[in-house]
């Protein structure tokens, strides 16, 4: 008889594991205490919505589950973008929020042309982006439209060099003879340590498993310190403006650029553009 109760309470109990109880259950049968623990259930991908359905508590159903959800990933991503290349992990909480942790970097700079103007001085930009990011992923409406929000810890590097437009290097409205000068060349990066983001995007699935996803939005990186050198820091260059001609050294017009690099605010909001492919489990 107490064989046929067990039985009969451990097929209940194993039922009851779609509500994902947390709390492990106690039955009393005359003087012996048996303790079951249920288990959350497995994800459950809806085909329709493309979202994970059945994982609310997963997250906070004590020491065991969480090992268990935190090694069992709901899903990987890879991407490109203007952030670089690279993949997420996520984690989801219910059907409408997924926890992500990812990265992306490497040399970005042919995504936005190779090249930007700082007011009259054009640069050609090689760039080193390594992006970790942690963020949430929001469903607000249980569909494919995706709201997204995070942190990300940049250390982006960019090495520049300028291009003079003619015989001059133009900076602040001064002509710098660039024969004199020599070359300007030097480096950039981010002041920001940790950078807030948030995207808007969609994740529409094309089987039970696989969808694609892409994001916009933007970052803020905050300003930029640059350091410039000229190939001729201590010789003389002539500097042309409206009230005629003086000479300055080449290091002179190397931190004329730092200055105009810095002040330009081209970096400090970073855009995101993503597109990318996922796998659910």
């Amino acid at each position: 008889m107490k064989l046929i109760k067990l039985t009969a309470i451990s097929a209940a109990i194993l039922a009851s594991t779609a509500a994902l109880a947390a709390d492990p259950i106690i039955v009393i049968d005359g003087n012996d205490a048996v303790v079951y623990e249920a288990e959350p259930v497995a994800y459950a991908y809806n085909a329709d919505a493309g979202v994970v359905r059945n994982t609310t508590g997963a997250i906070v159903g004590g020491t065991k589950t969480f090992f268990q959800t935190v090694t069992h990933p709901a899903a990987i991503s890879a991407e490109v973008g203007s952030l670089g290349y690279g993949a997420n992990i996520g984690w989801a909480l219910n059907d409408k929020t997924e926890l992500q942790a990812g990265w992306a970097g490497g040399d970005v700079a042919d995504l936005f042309g190779g090249d930007f103007d700082a007011n009259d001085v054009n640069y050609e930009v090689d760039s080193d982006f390594s992006n970790p990011y942690l963020g949430v992923q929001l469903r607000p409406m249980a569909n494919w439209f995706t709201m997204g929000a995070g942190i990300i810890v940049p250390d982006n590097d960019f090495d520049v060099r300028a291009n003079a437009n003619g015989p001059n290097f133009r900076i602040n409205n001064v002509d710098y003879n660039a024969a004199q000068t020599g070359t300007l060349e030097g480096t950039m990066e981010h002041r920001n340590k940790l950078a807030p983001y948030a995207t808007i995007g969609f994740r529409p699935n094309i089987t039970n498993n696989f969808g694609l996803f892409g994001e916009i939005g933007a970052a803020y990186m905050g300003q930029t310190d640059a350091t410039v050198t000229s190939s001729n820091a201590a010789g003389p260059v002539a500097a042309t403006t409206v009230g005629g001609v003086t000479t300055v050294t080449g290091a002179d017009v190397a931190k004329a650029a730092e200055r105009e690099l810095e002040d330009k605010d081209w970096l400090e909001w970073l855009p995101i553009v993503k597109l990318g492919a996922t796998y659910r489990f």
